[in-house]
């Protein structure tokens, strides 16, 4: 059985989000972090909330899998490069280029200056081709610096609610080929 941290993007992931779709199939085998800064995020309390996340996961299963899309992704990251003997996985999705154009500087402050280094555990970055925060030349450069698996899921967005992916069946499969690693 796999555990799985749920680390939404600002505002956390609505109702109709995959990641919140996943979360209610996968029940008490999935925690969603619980930052005080959903909507002007500071990276230490999304890194703290992540920490918490992962305890209370890896007490339900031994194997733990972060689940993380846009913003998220740099919490998953940061918190992962401080925790060496860290998760099973890190499923990453749609990072924001924090150099990038859209990239939101003054909601998200504390994450302007983060830097992609390598991951201590197996990696899936997944992008996409027409997303606003991040192209997919950017995303595929983050990967390599992640030292992590590329997939590009197409023109999807920001692959959010807004791209109409509901349940996201291909991001489910790309998520069991990274746990069958």
């Amino acid at each position: 059985m796999v555990a799985y941290v749920i680390i939404p993007g600002i505002d956390g992931s609505g109702e109709q989000h995959w990641q919140t779709l996943w979360e209610r199939r996968w029940g008490a085998a999935a925690v969603r972090i619980a930052p005080a800064s959903w909507s002007a995020p500071d990276l230490d309390d999304w890194v703290g909330a992540v920490q918490r996340a992962y305890d209370d996961a890896s007490r339900r299963d031994g194997q733990v899998v972060l689940v993380a899309h846009s913003l998220g992704c740099w919490a998953a990251s940061t918190w992962l490069n401080a925790n060496p003997s860290s998760p099973a996985g890190a499923f990453l999705v749609a990072p924001p280029d924090p150099r990038g154009p859209a990239f939101p500087r003054e909601a998200a402050a504390t994450f302007a200056e983060v830097s992609a280094r390598p991951l201590p555990c197996p990696a899936l970055v997944v992008g996409s081709a027409d997303d606003p925060y991040c192209t997919p030349e950017t995303a595929r450069d983050l990967a390599a610096r992640w030292t992590a698996r590329w997939h590009l899921a197409g023109a999807c967005g920001h692959l959010n609610s807004a791209s109409g992916l509901g349940a996201w069946p291909h991001g489910r499969e790309l998520l069991d080929s990274l746990t069958r690693q």
